[in-house]
């Protein structure tokens, strides 16, 4: 059976839309797929505004300066690790605090 064509989007927004609400297999023959790495790939970024108490930041950037990195760089590492503890014990595993 003949697939779908994919349409040309505007924006990453509007592809994410649209793959949301479509069904993949009506426009890709699957069983023809291989695995792809992209080892260059850079995640997509988004600018946050986030206010912190200033001895919060002070405490980060000493932190930070401990590890020699930049004190966003150690905010970003502290949320992943976080973040990966939080799902994993949503999904039932076990991890170290």
């Amino acid at each position: 059976m003949p697939k779908k064509k994919i349409p040309t989007f505007k924006s990453e927004e509007a592809e994410r839309a649209f793959w949301a609400r479509e069904d993949s297999a009506e426009y890709v023959d699957w069983s023809k797929a291989k695995r792809a790495v992209f080892p260059h790939l850079k995640p997509s970024l988004k600018t946050i505004s986030l206010r912190l108490p200033s001895s919060m930041i002070e405490e980060l950037k000493v932190l930070a300066n401990k590890r020699d990195v930049p004190y966003q760089s150690l905010m970003k590492l502290f949320l992943s690790e976080r973040i990966t503890r939080e799902l994993s014990m949503a999904s039932g595993h076990s991890t170290k605090p």
